[in-house]
């Protein structure tokens, strides 16, 4: 069977982006793939916050992923920290990638706005993602459109790294999803929906009350024309709320375009939609909630599982560099 591997960071609020880019494919992969899902906690060290906000993130983050539909007995879900064979992979990774590479990365260049006085860690945050993707010889790496780059950094360092010490990694593929693959801010249809650029009323989290859902997708900016049309590039507002309609009702946004011939009808049944969308979601999350112990003991066994196979990567690659084996 083959292998895929992705990870969520426990920073902010889950979001409707981060559940329709990612988790639901996650959840259909674990049934045809050895799916391994990791909490990076270690990526959310990058930016500042509470120690305390940290570990409620991180096991509330995985009580979303089980609430959403992956099942523990069939994939891993665990946090990047309790596997160590992480950061040393990504040491050794860091002597093969170049600081030209990284000075490349879209995402550094973004987030730091002085690039001297940015911590080296959000330097090589792309290092350890790698890291993350080659510990598990992952086929397939489920990534948002806007993640592309850093899986391009990945493969260049595995192909680097196989050339010059012979064949030690899997080189993984991309896995892309189409309709709803980056869901786009509701106030700035240019613009992904994002927990670090978003503000209130452009983003829908996962676990908000239908009211306000329904508030926002009320709200959301379309344009100065009247015609419903899928056209993301000229109409990004109204392609945007035909993609979240779509995604929530499995129809094509263009045919669903066809449906409407006013904003006002499009949004009042996209907020209707979406709502009953999410609502097996948040009712299990509810549940879920009460089970704190349950949610630990979850992680703790997927993170059992990937040091399993995490560690037969990691002395592969300790003998390919040179490093003494140690018992």
């Amino acid at each position: 069977m083959p292998r895929v591997l992705s990870g969520i960071r426990p920073t902010g609020d889950v979001h409707l982006g981060n559940y329709v880019g990612a988790i639901r494919q996650w959840v259909a992969d674990q049934h045809t793939h050895e799916s391994l899902y990791c909490v990076v906690d270690l990526h959310a060290l990058t930016e500042r916050q509470s120690p305390a906000e940290l570990r409620e993130k991180t096991c509330e983050v995985a009580g979303l992923l089980l609430a959403s539909g992956l099942d523990p007995e069939v994939c891993a879900i665990f946090a990047q920290s309790h596997v160590p064979e992480h950061t040393e992979l990504s040491w050794i990774l860091s002597c093969v990638a170049t600081v030209g590479e990284l000075r490349r990365m879209t995402q550094f260049k973004t987030l730091s706005e002085d690039s001297d006085s940015a911590s080296a860690g959000l330097f090589g945050y792309p290092v350890l993602m790698a890291a993350d993707i080659l510990l598990y010889d992952a086929d397939r790496v489920p990534i948002g459109r806007d993640q592309r780059q850093h899986l391009e950094l990945c493969r260049d360092i595995a192909n680097r790294f196989n050339n010059r010490f012979g064949h030690t990694f899997t080189v993984p593929d991309a896995a892309v999803g189409q309709v709803g693959a980056m869901v786009m801010d509701l106030q700035d249809p240019t613009k992904k929906m994002s927990k670090s650029r978003s503000g209130p009323s452009g983003m829908i989290l996962l676990l908000e009350p239908p009211e306000s859902m329904t508030r926002k997708i009320k709200r959301a900016v379309t344009d100065n024309e009247s015609e419903v049309r899928y056209d993301p590039l000229e109409k990004p507002g109204v392609s945007n709320l035909l993609e979240l309609l779509a995604v929530s009702t499995g129809d094509a946004p263009t045919a669903l375009a066809e449906r409407y011939t006013s904003y006002g009808e499009l949004k009042s049944d996209t907020a209707q939609a979406l709502v009953e969308f999410l609502r097996p979601v948040t009712q299990r999350y509810q549940e879920i909630r009460a089970e704190p112990a349950w949610v630990e003991e979850v992680i703790r066994r997927g993170a059992d599982r990937a040091r399993a196979l995490a560690s037969v990567t990691l002395t592969r690659a300790r003998e390919a560099v040179g490093l003494l084996p140690y018992k």
